[in-house]
């Protein structure tokens, strides 16, 4: 007898912990079914769909490097969300059709919720990257008020994605610049929310390490790394050495993880803060 599956995708995908975290929910819930990896090349994308279609078992997958924005034409339905940020990392395979949805904005934001229950004179984001899982933090902090700053290696692309914002409260720059020594007396942040994200590769094990001089980041603020492997990577070791409050990778994939697995196996993954120490722990294991 066949069981209902889900799974990841990407290239490269052998360091994903989704399967660690999607198993852990099923057994604690006690839901017949499994979620796996599979490496995908970008070749072999169309192909992989077209047979996942016709598998009546097969209940969706989450989608990573470098596939969120290619999968979009596979697709019979996109969400608003997905096709506002211009990123899917989350298929379902309903009666009607291949569809496609963004988990990594809400999932992004489950760690900052009380920060953004507070009050703020200004808001601001300085977010590295241009990909998938920057758009979709990109959109997430726009609407929750930020004013945002994008940071690529090739400035350009950073232009674009900020084109698709207001004019005024969006700014690009390249990743360059911030790898060098800024003589900026910052003053008084007191009513501020100040955030920086690394949404790139770098950081991840066997890439280098973000090149970002401190004193670019204002003081106090969150350094949030959506890297998970390492956990520890270079940039929340030197900020947490600094002071500044961090969050690390695993918050925004389990965060994002949360409504896939509802979406796939029909039941909302386990909240309670057991449950979540046990995942962690095991994660970190």
């Amino acid at each position: 007898m066949t069981e209902p599956y889900a799974e990841v995708i990407g290239d490269p995908i052998a360091h994903s912990k989704s399967p660690l975290i999607h198993r852990f929910w099923l057994d604690r819930l006690g839901i017949g079914g499994d979620y796996r990896k599979t490496h995908v090349f970008p070749d072999q994308l169309a192909a992989f769909l077209a047979e996942r279609r016709a598998d009546p078992d097969w209940r969706g997958c989450n989608v990573t490097i470098p596939h969120k924005l290619a999968v979009m034409s596979h697709l019979d339905v996109i969400d608003p969300i997905a096709a506002k940020i211009g990123a899917v990392n989350t298929i379902v395979a309903p009666p009607e059709g291949l569809f496609g949805t963004n988990t990594d904005a809400a999932g992004f934001l489950e760690p900052l919720r009380p920060r953004l229950a507070e009050q703020h004179l200004l808001r601001t984001a300085r977010i590295f990257g241009t990909g998938g899982a920057a758009r979709a933090v990109a959109h997430a902090l726009w609407d929750e008020g930020f004013t945002l700053i994008l940071i690529a290696r090739d400035l350009t692309k950073a232009e674009a994605l900020a084109g698709e914002f207001a004019a005024g409260h969006v700014h690009a720059a390249a990743l360059a610049s911030f790898a060098d020594p800024l003589a900026f007396d910052w003053k008084d942040t007191e009513g501020r929310l100040d955030l920086v994200v690394n949404a790139t590769s770098l950081g991840m094990t066997g890439q280098p390490p973000l090149p970002l001089d401190f004193s670019d980041v204002p003081p106090g603020a969150i350094v949030y790394d959506a890297v998970y492997a390492p956990l520890e990577t270079p940039l929340l070791a030197e900020a947490r050495g600094r002071g500044h409050p961090t969050i690390d990778g695993l918050a925004m994939l389990i965060g994002q993880a949360r409504r896939a697995f509802e979406l796939f196996f029909g039941q909302p993954a386990p909240a309670d803060p057991e449950s979540d120490a046990a995942l962690r722990a095991l994660l970190t294991a």
